[in-house]
């Protein structure tokens, strides 16, 4: 076997620019020194909008975007010989599409971007790719016609193959040498095109950073998290399918397409629950090999004088806000969607208040994430911090609150708020976090890392999370991490705390057992139980497990499970919720000394789990054993 790989394409909606979670792992993953070490000509393949003109002005910064090489967008052709500008031209024609071209850095590396402009395909080349989908995968196209999505993802497909071929970058290649990785179900199209226009010449790639079905089902019900894996438990131990147990999914195109993804030479899973969940789709998935490949985290060094000057930063923003320095300075910074239960922080901050009261402590959360990804113009801000308080004041007519930003605020936020004694939830719905973007309230020198590198505690309970990387981030920094048992990266912490423990740089200390009950070994790998590391008093991280069940409400079938609606998921939450209060408030550090240990044992998790570990240990095994002659 080969310890190098001459190509690896990347295939995903993020290659022009990171927009998310995936755009984190590329950049873990491609800015690896090992990464770069072994593999020897990257590109990444995806979407571009033409009609999108903050996409194009993005694409086209020399700060953020891609340096291009050719674009008939944007009139660029200089970039590339007169040959390939000659055969991107044809591509074009072809499909009725445009083309660009171009690097984009990604640490120290810079690698190759191949993107398409779809606005108007070449009906006849999308009709017939659909027939191949329909033929060897069974994908019924015409039941999807009216999803955008879906037929912006096919439609790229074989213009971003054909694009391939026209740039060369396989020229001379062997099949072992060449490897398409479709990063969700987004870049499986991409791969079905290299098996159509050359069959059995590449190696393909299933990179799962989700389970959509799955999403879908714990998101589209009100028992959520608890209803969901607790209805996978017990379909898992009578060998039922998913749709066995909640009903043919097909109609949802993501279902159709994921389940044709067993068809690639190897399939990762960005957590042990991600793992389950494909495998609950049943069929060939229900055996076949599926490689864990979690989510790395930055490995960062910071003195205490810095964690300190954040930490202070953040005390001052909160000061200015509610007339009070809070001893302890909570974040939870996400994107504003169902599936981060932003409902269970203000359960926990609930239980968190009467035990700061008794303590004599005060604290302040800091809330972080928006239904408007782009952000506030700064002088409405402005405007809104003088007129009421933004943002511990908000309003729902003006164009403040949007979307999901006012439930939250005047449901959750504004009653805590009315009632607590001890501590303030401070909801700042704002892109960016800066005094040019937040406020004149908030100090001058305040920058993002500052919410990541002062933090005393990082929430994350949500009811659907693949993986959680930025619920772990902050440990680095020596915070502690509150995150349900629902989140994908708890498998690969427990995994690092028990290197830590043989290292002799964790106490092996333990409770008795399991607080969690049963349903916590899904998720947690080796079958571990809720125990574990994770009830070791010195370690950074406490589980809110919110699908184990106790022991008098054993269920027998997973049709017991599917009765689980909202009153009973909010029992299990108002008492492991207070469990997780009382987990926090004891492991809070209360001097600089528990403070610099909380530090050091985060940094030694963070370098236990960065992407280097990940890409070394994990991702490159996984392609290096399908890339054999």
């Amino acid at each position: 076997m080969s310890d190098s790989i001459a190509l690896v394409v990347h295939a995903t909606h993020e290659a022009g620019a990171k927009v998310g979670g995936i755009g984190s792992v590329l950049d873990g993953i491609l800015g690896a020194k090992s990464y770069n070490e072994r593999v020897g000509r990257t590109v990444l393949v995806g979407p571009m909008f033409g009609l999108d003109p903050a996409q194009m002005e993005r694409l086209s910064d020399p700060a953020l975007g891609v340096q291009i090489r050719y674009s008939s967008l944007h009139g660029i052709f200089y970039g590339v010989s007169e040959p390939v500008q000659q055969a991107l031209r044809e591509v074009e024609q072809t499909y009725q599409v445009a083309l660009l071209y171009g690097l984009r850095r990604f640490g120290e590396a810079e690698h190759e971007v191949l993107l398409v402009d779809a606005s108007d395909p070449h009906t006849g080349e999308a009709d017939s790719f659909r027939y191949f989908l329909w033929e060897n995968y069974g994908l019924e196209s015409h039941r999807y016609s009216d999803d955008q999505e879906y037929n912006l993802y096919v439609s790229i497909a074989q213009p971003l193959f054909s694009g391939l071929k026209a740039l060369g970058v396989d020229s001379g290649l062997a099949p072992h040498e060449r490897v398409i990785i479709a990063h969700e179900w987004l870049g499986l199209p991409v791969a079905f095109a290299a098996q159509l226009s050359e069959p059995e010449q590449w190696r393909t790639v299933f990179y799962a950073h989700e389970a959509a079905t799955a999403r879908l089902l714990v998101e589209g019900h009100e028992g959520h998290d608890t209803r969901f894996y607790n209805a996978l438990l017990r379909a898992r131990e009578s060998h039922l399918p998913l749709d066995t147990v909640f009903g043919d999914q097909s109609a949802f195109f993501k279902h159709a397409i994921v389940r044709q993804a067993v068809h690639c030479d190897a399939i990762f899973a960005v957590g042990d629950a991600v793992r389950e969940e494909l495998r609950f789709l049943g069929g060939t998935f229900a055996n076949c090999r599926i490689d864990l490949v979690y989510n790395g985290i930055r490995a960062e060094e910071i003195s205490a004088a810095d964690q300190e000057g954040s930490k202070g930063r953040l005390q001052d923003y909160c000061m200015a806000l509610t007339g009070f320095r809070p001893d302890f300075v909570f974040t939870h910074v996400a994107r504003m969607v169902l599936s981060k239960a932003l409902w269970r922080d203000v359960l926990v901050m609930s239980q968190l208040d009467r035990l700061l009261e008794s303590a004599g402590k005060k604290a302040a959360l800091l809330v972080l994430a928006t239904s408007a990804p782009s952000g506030r113009e700064p002088a409405q801000v402005l405007s809104w911090e003088s007129e009421y308080g933004w943002p511990v004041g908000h309003r729902g007519d003006n164009g403040d609150l949007v979307g999901e930003e006012a439930p939250f605020f005047f449901d959750d936020v504004e009653p805590f708020n009315h009632s607590a004694s001890s501590s303030r939830i401070i909801f700042v719905n704002q892109f960016g976090w800066s005094q040019d973007r937040c406020g004149a309230r908030m100090p001058a020198a305040m920058e993002f890392g500052d919410i990541r590198r002062g933090s005393d505690l990082e929430f994350g309970q949500s009811i659907y999370e693949p993986f959680g990387i930025a619920q772990i981030e902050p440990l680095n920094f020596g915070a502690l991490s509150c995150v349900s048992s629902a989140c994908g990266c708890i498998g690969f912490v427990q995994q690092a705390a028990e290197d830590l423990i043989q290292q002799g740089l964790l106490p092996a200390e333990k409770d008795a057992g399991p607080r969690g009950g049963e349903a916590s070994g899904m998720i947690l790998p080796h079958g571990g139980a809720m125990g574990s590391v994770f009830d070791n008093s010195a370690f950074p991280v406490v589980v809110a497990d919110y699908i184990g069940l106790p022991e008098e409400q054993a269920l027998e079938s997973p049709q017991d499970a599917l009765a689980i609606g909202r009153e009973t998921r909010g029992r299990i939450e108002a008492g492991r919720a207070s469990a997780a209060a009382m987990e926090i408030f004891e492991r809070l550090p209360r001097n600089r000394e528990q403070k610099a240990e909380l530090a050091r044992l985060g940094s030694a998790l963070a370098s236990s789990m960065s992407w280097e570990k990940v890409v070394e240990a994990s991702f490159l095994p996984g392609l290096l054993r399908i890339c054999s002659p």
